[in-house]
């Protein structure tokens, strides 16, 4: 019932900038946590980003300070801007929704990739 749609990812260079972003459509109850993940083949994915809907945001220790997490709850969609990227960002990013923030209602996009070039 709930979709999320994703746009951005893309190559770029070490040190560069993208940004993401991620609609949700659908009947959504509570859209408590918006976010990102992300993973490499390999490897679990991972927590990038999170907000709640009221904009707290956390963030992995390695993105702290790069990356920036935002929402626009009108519009039900959040976004990532990256900045600084580092070639171990490279990944497949995934927009998430944590619909009441307790793991009971969660919804993922269907993944965009991310390839920074050193």
């Amino acid at each position: 019932q709930v979709q999320l749609a994703e746009s951005g990812g893309g190559l770029v260079q070490a040190g560069g900038s993208l940004g993401l972003s991620c609609a949700a459509s659908g009947f959504i109850f509570r859209g408590n946590f918006m976010g990102w993940y992300r993973q490499v083949p390999g490897k679990q994915r991972e927590l990038v980003a999170r907000i709640t809907r009221g904009g707290n945001t956390n963030y992995a220790d390695s993105v702290k300070g790069r990356f920036t997490i935002s929402r626009d709850n009108a519009k039900n969609t959040v976004y990532l801007q990256m900045n600084s990227l580092k070639p171990e960002d490279t990944a497949v990013y995934y927009c998430n929704l944590d619909d009441d923030g307790l793991g009971h209602r969660i919804y993922w996009g269907q993944g965009t990739q991310v390839t920074v070039s050193s």
